[in-house]
């Protein structure tokens, strides 16, 4: 075979592939997807998460969700309330361990979520949770690669696995929780039926 026709037969080789619609890897199988829900789900409605995603508009804390003390509020932002932001107790970064086990936490942006997208996982059954986390008008309006980016960068959610004091960490490595969470994303955000 020459030379050219051998280049002509690689091109309408590519040509035909590239015609059959193959765009990367295909999506995971939704069985495995619905199984690495389940640790998304678990870090999701651990007390470092849960404590700040809440149906009303006081916050909770410490490991076992006791109502905040000195009557905090979320306010209309999420911030507080006038008056009180969160940001009057809780710093850019926990406080040092010389100020004591139950000094304020912190990280940055310290806030609970804005009233219009509080994304509550207090008490939710899995598939309510998986359709919760996937709705926009909930979860702030993001789209999967958003709420992926959300949940690997921002050093708010990242604070969950650094407590601080005596709080209990988040126990699945954020590695292993951003792994899970992409290939549930992947697959299309299956939900688990029950």
């Amino acid at each position: 075979m020459n030379r050219p026709l051998r280049n002509a037969f690689g091109l309408a080789s590519l040509l035909a592939l590239a015609a059959c619609g193959s765009s990367g890897p295909p999506a995971p199988p939704k069985e495995a997807a619905i199984a690495a829900f389940a640790t998304v789900q678990q870090v999701f409605q651990h007390p470092r998460c849960q404590n700040c995603h809440i149906p009303g508009d006081a916050p909770l804390q410490f490991d076992n969700g006791l109502p905040h003390e000195m009557g905090v509020a979320r306010g209309p932002t999420g911030h507080g309330a006038q008056g009180l932001p969160c940001s009057t107790c809780h710093g850019e970064k926990n406080a040092p361990a010389s100020y004591g086990p139950h000094a304020p936490p912190g990280a940055p942006h310290w806030a609970l979520p804005p009233p219009e997208h509080k994304m509550v996982t207090i008490g939710l059954s899995a598939p309510a949770l998986c359709e919760m986390i996937k709705n926009k008008s909930e979860n702030g309006g993001r789209d999967f690669a958003a709420l992926l980016k959300h949940v690997s960068e921002d050093k708010l959610v990242l604070w969950g696995w650094e407590p601080g004091g005596n709080r209990v960490a988040v126990p699945v490595p954020h590695a292993d929780f951003v792994a899970k969470f992409k290939l549930w994303s992947d697959a299309g955000g299956p939900c688990p039926a029950t």
